[in-house]
């Protein structure tokens, strides 16, 4: 990721980038809380399962709708923001030009989303809602199940992922290179709450649970990736039996290599390897594309748009008020732990976006935060889903192969040169972690010394061992369900962080109220409404403006 330029104007941004100052009490809070999880999870594995599962249950039942309707008014505010008048606002100087081109800026953000999770979930969650549709929805197995089993998978990896983003993104960039602030996730509020208070207990408070948010995100993909990698070495033959020493290994091992990526400071070597990356996931996604069912994902494509259009107004309404217990384990287990998933994300890949973004204006931002990865998101999901499900319909039972990490080799072993597509996924999964959680390790070492670009290195390490300690607490109590316990602690933590965002909303919306740009904007037609007045009066209908000087008292005395 390339560097931003700071510009002469933002003082606070310069201080923290010549030195690093730990705030030890956003820092300290946040790490002995963390401290006290992961000794919990080691001493007393069973209690803190036992609780976990309790608190996600109570949560779901009482606080879910709350989730359901964030997510949902994130992706309103968002396009709300790009269509109105604030849309035109540039995130740096009036006559800034954007630092990246625009190729190099998709790229880059793309590359900070949901590499793993597309991995990951591309093959299994269509396949899941094909053969388990939705409760109250559609019968398994038929034509309407595939049109369901698309649009439920958009509706969970399009607009609303990338709104959430969007707005905590664009927060950041706008009060960085608009306004000057620092780059945390408390200056934000200064608008709402005062910078007074930013500094003071409110914005710690804010900045804890944006780094407790961040460190379970990151927690969730390690543990993710740590699974689809066990079950790739499985399929390839490289291991056999499934236990809980393989998975921490292959943690350990994980963390140490983006530990050491992000106090090495090779920064070009990370970015050349994200590049290749993003290419070799194009070349799986050609190559399953040309040997698959390449009619039936063509014909997806237009469909999903359809279905998912068709159906967005019943997905954002589904709750535990007409499904009972049976739709609020579904949310748990889908919809809402996606939200928290994205949710506990935002301070990481929204400063990501945040710092590549000065210069475009609020409606080039939303436009291609949103649009463009969900353009992606729409063609990786035909593409491996739209595979896995024409290989069940037509009687390879892939679904019952082993748990959603073991699926998508099962779909690959049906294809030509499966020996080869299953080392490149192992491999993508490793590339696609270790290059997005160095920058989690410095964004969190970030947030622990009061917007620091450059954190102290034992800062960064910290928080990277720490990320591998939670993502093997979370596996360890999810027992055999491994992805149980993931989903259940990230929405616990990503819970106060949720109440943090709507908040950040009202924020936003108060700053750009009074933008110079939008002032200016008034002023001028206030003024032109008092003259077209004055001039109705003087002179009727047939008058005329015209632009000059300012006469003041003295010169027309002189």
């Amino acid at each position: 990721m390339a560097e931003n330029k700071i510009p002469a104007h933002v003082p606070e941004t310069r201080a923290a980038e010549q030195r690093a100052r730990t705030d030890y009490v956003v820092f300290g809070v946040t790490a002995a809380i963390t401290v006290f999880f992961v000794g919990w999870g080691v001493l007393s594995t069973e209690t803190l399962a036992s609780s976990a599962s309790n608190a996600l249950a109570w949560l779901v039942t009482n606080i879910g709708w709350g989730f359901v309707l964030a997510a949902t008014g994130f992706v309103v505010f968002a396009l709300w923001l790009a269509f109105s008048r604030y849309g035109t606002i540039p995130l740096g100087e009036d006559d800034e030009e954007p630092e990246f081109r625009t190729v190099s800026w998709i790229a880059m953000m793309f590359s900070a989303g949901m590499g793993i999770g597309l991995m990951f979930f591309g093959v299994s969650e269509p396949l899941a809602h094909f053969v388990e549709p939705p409760p109250g929805t559609v019968p398994p197995y038929t034509d309407e199940a595939i049109e369901t089993a698309m649009a439920t998978t958009l509706f969970h990896w399009t607009l609303h992922p990338w709104s959430i983003y969007a707005v905590v993104g664009l927060a950041i960039a706008y009060g960085s290179f608009r306004r000057g602030r620092k780059q945390l996730i408390s200056a934000v509020f200064a608008p709402l709450f005062g910078q007074r208070r930013c500094d003071g207990p409110i914005g710690r408070l804010i900045d804890i649970l944006a780094l407790f948010a961040t460190l379970f995100g990151s927690a969730a993909s390690l543990g993710l990736g740590t699974l689809q990698i066990q079950s790739g070495m499985q399929s390839a033959g490289w291991i056999g039996g499934v236990g809980t020493t393989v998975l921490v290994l292959i943690i350990v091992v994980l963390t140490i290599c983006f530990v050491i990526s992000a106090v090495s400071g090779i920064a070009r070597g990370i970015q050349w390897l994200s590049n290749i990356n993003m290419v070799l996931a194009a070349l799986l996604a050609v190559f399953v594309f040309v040997v698959g069912p390449t009619v039936f994902i063509l014909d997806l494509l237009p469909m999903s748009i359809g279905d998912y259009f068709r159906d967005f107004a019943t997905m954002i309404a589904r709750s535990g008020a007409t499904g009972g217990d049976v739709m609020n384990s579904w949310l748990s287990s889908w919809t809402i732990f996606y939200w928290a998933w994205w949710i506990s994300w935002t301070p990481f890949v929204g400063m990501f976006i945040a710092r590549i973004s000065r210069g475009r204006t609020i409606r080039q931002f939303v436009a291609g935060v949103i649009l463009v990865p969900s353009v992606v998101s729409l063609v990786w999901f035909c593409i491996l889903g739209g595979s896995a499900i024409r290989i069940q319909d037509g009687g390879a039972d892939v679904y019952a192969s082993g748990g959603e990490e073991a699926q998508t080799f099962s779909v690959l072993e049906t294809l030509p040169l499966s020996a080869i597509t299953t080392i490149l996924v192992m491999i993508l999964v490793a590339i696609f972690f270790v290059s997005g959680a160095d920058a989690a390790s410095v964004v969190m070492g970030t947030l622990s010394q009061r917007g620091s670009i450059e954190p102290n290195r034992w800062m960064v390490i910290f928080w990277g061992a720490a990320t591998g300690a939670v993502a093997a607490i979370m596996l360890v109590i999810g027992g055999e369900d491994a992805l149980s316990g993931i989903q259940n602690l990230t929405f616990i933590a990503s819970a106060p962080f949720a109440v943090v965002m709507v908040a950040l909303c009202v924020s936003l919306t108060k700053d750009l109220r009074s933008d110079p740009l939008m002032q200016r904007g008034e002023k001028g037609a206030e003024v032109l409404e008092q003259a077209v007045i004055a001039g109705t009066e003087r002179h009727g209908e047939d008058f005329q403006l015209e632009v000059g000087p300012a006469h003041h008292d003295e010169d027309e005395k002189a």
